[in-house]
């Protein structure tokens, strides 16, 4: 659904047309104006918004093109209606909009045509293929831009120079109008046909996909992120970038859909993506030795194929989920877990995976969670309540939010001595379940309200100059931010993008700096005792996990990366399975507490962020973080490319090995066709039958 003003854009829209035809049968040029004006402005609107509802309104015969005729037909009939249908601005009119409709063709087809032509092959990023092939500017983008709206909207000089004739007995304002229209529309046609042929177009298909295989050539990767899933997914590929950038060997990212390469985070690893089949199959990656997969979806066949690069399933997430193993990990030629979790998890569920191919490595992306030190001096606990959200099922395990995440809330709220609560909720909370999104409003209810309380109490201290000089230092570097970022990518269609997608190395290092500097300046920006709701990607998880004393969550990765601070954290048993048989089948939570739905357990959580020394499940923490994501040391990272090394020398190995093979089979078949007439050449190398005594 939109929002509430485009729902009543949407009403007055459709309640117009009723109204125009009212004004035209009474008749009554104020009134049908006046109607023409509310459907042409609140169209124009939703359009602007690109509000779901304009896509609504198509899938029951009320699309655009047809709104737009339907108020033409009765600017016709309020003309017959005035007893005008012998005046020349009757026909005028009728003969204005034949001829109007007449070039939405060519329009169209111009448009579909140009964007069709100007879709590449293969889109990509930070690859050079701007020295090897010609690619031209993308026409202005208030040509294509909402073109169709665009063109039908030249009708209104046509309608208000007709309606002017109509109001004052004069043909002659008509005609000008219906010859500014059709003029327009035509200039409109003629400035996109430039676009459809010669220099104005992008190279064919064949000699794009010759530069990649150049640039190939060049550039010898060696080791392949493999990605492919729905736009929803490209954080699954996202949690990648860093490790990407960080790999020993030369990489490479390669997409399949372009809705992913669209929400790419920015990186500064080479991006290819290859929507079709037969294009990703006929790439030159014969420098490639490993390819590294996040998701297990059907298009990984198409890489799969491949006999020359070992194959790893690295995942996006590792949890005690029915996807952290799924039977289709049997294809891979490894399967790499971030600790001895993993490899367990594979032994029990028995789905065909060898023990042999399973690799612990870490997980590197838990790089910038902090280790817990204890409660800083002079400031109170926090404590992050980060509920996942309530899944495709009405499951009561999915999230606490429905059962219990009020009780947590106030339980935290009410706590004496007293903790600040960070509640971020998860991004998709409340999308599927009304009742969700309601538990969400109360419990974000709650914490604002508790917040306001205590910034009224005076035993809570506020240095509002530093806070104040905090949001200046945010101000700031939100500038600089959105300076750097620029609009000059807003306009650029795929083949632009494509052509000048090369990532500019130092301001991408200044970005991740300045968003360094953000966050830190986000969190002196307000009291450290104030109740916050946080939502939106930032701060980020991981900030949230840094400023926190512990943590309350559900079963979920979030629960498995937090294990990483050494943080005591606890985990809601919504489905209300009891703590022996809810650590039974989930391990993450075996060094957690264990909370009801009634959140009466809280105080043994809040009881060992006060004081460490009597946390009676601090040891089982430390032996739960090794058994999930393996030891601190070496480094993750240093495992993940010592993994990705001893891999390539596999497939380095196999493909020498089967270059032998194939020699020596030539050599024999050789030796085979230069025998004498009569004589068999035996595998020894001996020959026996004629000639032999």
């Amino acid at each position: 659904m939109g929002s509430a003003a485009e729902l009543a854009a949407a009403v007055l829209m459709v309640a117009g047309f009723p109204a125009l035809m009212l004004a035209a049968l009474v008749p009554s040029v104020p009134a049908f104006a006046a109607a023409a004006a509310v459907t042409y402005l609140a169209d124009h609107y939703l359009h602007r918004k690109g509000s779901y509802l304009i896509n609504r309104l198509g899938k029951v015969r009320a699309g655009l093109s047809i709104r737009f005729l339907i108020r033409q037909l009765l600017l016709v009939l309020l003309l017959a209606r005035l007893s005008l249908a012998d005046n020349l601005i009757y026909y005028g009119a009728i003969a204005c909009f034949i001829a109007f409709y007449g070039l939405q063709a060519p329009h169209g087809a111009l448009v579909q045509l140009i964007r069709n032509r100007r879709r590449m092959p293969v889109a990509t990023r930070n690859v050079d293929l701007k020295s090897r092939i010609r690619i031209p500017d993308a026409p202005p983008r208030k040509l294509l831009h909402r073109s169709a709206e665009k063109m039908l909207h030249l009708d209104l000089f046509a309608v208000v120079g007709i309606l002017l004739a109509a109001q004052v007995k004069s043909s002659l304002i008509g005609f000008i109008g219906i010859g500014v229209t059709v003029a327009v529309a035509t200039l409109y046609v003629l400035a996109l046909m430039p676009y459809v042929r010669g220099k104005k177009i992008p190279p064919n298909a064949e000699r794009v996909l010759a530069a990649v295989d150049d640039w190939l050539g060049e550039y010898k990767p060696e080791t392949v992120l493999y990605f492919s899933g729905s736009k929803d997914s490209a954080y699954q590929v996202n949690m990648w970038l860093d490790t990407m950038e960080n790999l020993d060997s030369k990489p490479l990212i390669i997409l399949r859909e372009r809705a992913i390469l669209n929400n790419l985070a920015p990186t500064t690893v080479p991006v290819i993506c290859v929507p079709g089949g037969v294009h990703l199959m006929n790439m030159d990656l014969s420098t490639v030795r490993v390819a590294l997969y996040a998701a297990n979806v059907g298009k990984n066949i198409h890489m799969l194929r491949v006999p020359t690069i070992k194959h790893v399933f690295i995942g996006h997430g590792d949890s005690d989920k029915l996807a952290s193993v799924n039977p289709f990990s049997k294809v891979y030629d490894e399967v790499w877990t971030a600790g001895r979790a993993g490899r367990d998890r594979y032994a029990i569920a028995d789905v065909g995976v060898r023990d042999d191919d399973i690799v612990e490595v870490g997980r590197p992306q838990l790089a910038p969670i902090q280790t817990w030190q204890g409660v800083p001096e002079g400031r109170i606990p926090t404590v992050l309540y980060a509920p996942t959200w309530e899944g495709w099922d009405d499951n009561p395990g999915n999230t606490s939010i429905l059962l219990a995440g009020e009780n947590i809330v106030r339980r935290l709220i009410t706590a004496d001595p007293p903790v600040r609560v960070l509640y971020k909720p998860h991004p998709f909370t409340g999308t599927r379940s009304k009742e969700a999104k309601a538990a969400h409003q109360r419990i974000t209810a709650l914490v604002q309200k508790a917040a306001a309380e205590r910034a009224a109490d005076s035993r809570f201290a506020t240095d509002s100059a530093a806070q104040a000089q905090a949001k200046t230092e945010l101000a700031r570097i939100e500038a600089r931010i959105a300076q750097l970022a620029g609009t000059g990518d807003k306009g650029r269609d795929e083949a632009e993008a494509t052509r000048d997608g090369q990532v500019d190395v130092a301001r991408h290092e200044e970005v991740a700096r300045l968003r360094a500097e953000w966050n830190d300046a986000y969190w002196r920006s307000f009291p450290t005792w104030e109740h916050r709701v946080i939502t939106g990607s930032e701060p980020r998880l991981y900030d949230c996990f840094n400023v926190s004393d512990a943590m309350v969550s559900d079963i979920s990765s979030v629960v498995s990366d937090f294990i990483a601070s050494g943080k005591p954290y606890a985990v809601t048993d919504s489905a209300e399975l009891g703590a022996e048989e809810f650590k039974r089948n989930n391990t993450a939570v075996r060094a957690a507490v264990i909370l009801s739905n009634s959140a009466a357990e809280l105080g043994e959580l809040l009881g060992a962020v006060r004081d460490p020394a009597a946390d009676p499940l601090a040891e089982d923490r430390k032996e739960l973080k090794q058994y999930l994501l393996g030891p601190d040391e070496p480094a993750s990272i240093d495992q993940f490319n010592t993994a990705v090394a001893n891999l390539a020398i596999k497939a380095e190995t196999r493909n020498v090995g089967q270059e032998s093979r194939i020699a020596a089979t030539t050599a024999d078949a050789e030796k085979l066709a230069n025998a004498v007439p009569g004589q068999r050449v035996s595998s020894a190398g001996d020959t026996d039958g004629v000639g032999t005594g």
